[in-house]
């Protein structure tokens, strides 16, 4: 029992470390490009199925309420929470449609999408980006087991070198961490004193 934990610890750590690593001049232009949404009043649309969706919901919570810092609540919404939503838009036309028709309806030019996805092969997260990409958002893919066919969708694509789920979903989570203190520092510590 213990070697199994020993070895999830191994695994996890070399994998988010690599990625990580391998990302840091990307993590710092979606943290650029998301706040700078914020800051010509755009917003963040996040969206993910099962952990990820959770991630997406996480997410959004650390921008609405707030992640280290205190400072005012900045934008970010989860496609993943609205059950009336997402329900209707799956029973009257696709499941495929979920989150397409929220971007259609809620994004504008300027805002960003960032679609989490273990496995890039998400029809629903595919359509998301081409309505995305259709109305002007910037799109941002996190994604796992060499990107799937989302990572030609995105305009950036960040891919974890994994094919095991649990440790795609540990390297995501730290980097939407990381991003949300990067937005933090270059709105409310950089930008600020640069005011």
């Amino acid at each position: 029992m213990d070697t199994i934990v020993e070895n999830a610890l191994v695994e996890s750590l070399v994998t988010t470390e690599a990625f990580v690593r391998d990302n840091v001049p990307r993590i710092v232009l979606i943290a650029e490009r998301i706040a700078g949404a914020f800051l010509r009043d755009g917003k963040l649309l996040i969206c993910g199925n099962g952990g990820s969706a959770a991630d997406a919901q996480h997410m959004a919570a650390e921008f609405v309420n707030r992640f280290e810092l205190e400072r005012p609540p900045l934008p970010a919404m989860a496609l993943t929470t609205d059950t009336s939503v997402i329900t209707s838009i799956g029973n009257d036309y696709s499941f495929d449609d979920i989150f397409s028709k929220q971007v259609k309806a809620l994004g504008m030019k300027g805002d960003v999408l960032l679609c989490i996805s273990t496995s890039g092969n998400s029809k629903n997260l595919i359509s998301a980006v081409e309505a995305a990409n259709s109305e002007g958002l910037y799109t941002v893919g996190l994604l796992g087991k060499g990107g799937g066919d989302l990572a030609e969708f995105v305009d950036m694509a960040l891919i974890v070198r994994s094919h095991v789920t649990a440790r795609i979903q540990e390297a995501h989570i730290l980097t939407e961490h990381i991003i949300c203190r990067l937005v933090d520092h270059i709105i409310f510590q950089k930008h600020l004193r640069s005011e």
